[in-house]
């Protein structure tokens, strides 16, 4: 079992380049890793719209220090891309979003080589998905959400074999109140969870209202209520859409700075895959017990 030292030094290696036939744009990737360990389980975390491989260091830092392995791809829609709504390629970055998620998983042991990893290092039986925004959309297929067409059909099953559990934070909610703007551009934001049966936290800010949903926050917790169990609800009151930072320090679209916020969703990630992947319960347990009595934040399970 991998032991968690949050003083722990880390390593990041970048960019690592991934065979992804016919996409546009060279799929690269960044790994963050414990200096030292083995049998190290592995995130592959898919970033929110328009971020990069170098986004989120306060959440994937955290990650590593707490003995994960974590890949950050660069998806298509970055802003390193200048690939905007209007760009006649935007209607299928979406579908491009799941590929790499694929291509990362199915290259995965190339890509520990090139960071180092001499194929002892990672536990290529404890790998999950996580995502941020859009990239909990992304995560969730690769976990058994599917996406509705325009009649309610479910579209196909882009899981994967590799995965065995995962987080979505901030994930898109039902398709059926969709804003005008969110149906004309974005209308693979109709998920459907039905089909998501491996182990998910679900992290959702109180006061995330979205621009793309005419509900309010609890949209966002779809993902935990309208999906087979076993599940977890992270609540956190406060919250708002980036939930206090994630992207990273300072950063502009952060309405809620607040990093201790940021601090509980990390480490209740990393507590809830530890306990998942059957390495450790403890963390989760104390997490569990802490929420009972603090009003600000709430775990509930089923």
């Amino acid at each position: 079992m991998s032991t968690h030292h949050l003083d722990q030094r880390i390593v990041a290696v970048k960019p690592i380049s991934v065979p992804a036939p016919g996409r546009s744009v060279d799929l690269q990737v960044k790994v963050t890793a414990p200096s030292s360990g083995r049998n190290l389980p592995v995130i592959v975390f898919s970033h929110g719209n328009a971020w990069s491989m170098d986004g989120y260091e306060p959440l994937v830092d955290r990650w590593a220090a707490a003995g994960f392995i974590v890949v950050q791809p660069t998806h298509l829609d970055s802003r390193r891309n200048g690939i905007t709504w209007e760009d006649p390629r935007f209607a299928s970055v979406w579908r491009v979003r799941i590929a790499d998620l694929h291509a990362v998983l199915d290259g995965l042991g190339d890509i520990l080589l090139q960071a180092g990893d001499p194929g002892t290092r990672a536990d290529r039986d404890r790998v999950a998905v996580v995502g941020h925004s859009w990239g909990a959309q992304t995560a969730g297929a690769l976990l058994g959400a599917r996406v509705l067409d325009a009649d309610g059909i479910p579209g196909e099953d882009f899981s994967h074999s590799a995965v065995s559990a995962g987080a979505l934070i901030a994930a898109t909610g039902t398709g059926d109140t969709l804003t005008p703007f969110a149906a004309e551009h974005l209308p693979f934001m109709r998920p459907d969870y039905s089909t998501m049966t491996p182990p998910v936290l679900v992290v959702a800010g109180g006061r995330d209202r979205s621009q793309l949903s005419t509900r309010g926050p609890e949209w966002f917790t779809d993902a935990y209520h309208l999906s087979p169990a076993p599940k977890s609800l992270l609540a956190i009151a406060e919250g708002e859409h980036t939930l206090g930072g994630l992207a990273g320090e300072r950063v502009a679209e952060t309405t809620d700075e607040d990093p201790a916020r940021v601090t509980l969703v990390a480490d209740a990630i990393s507590a809830y895959l530890h306990d998942a992947f059957k390495l450790d319960n403890a963390a989760w347990t104390a997490l569990e017990n802490a929420a009972a009595g603090d009003g600000t934040w709430s775990i509930t399970g089923k």
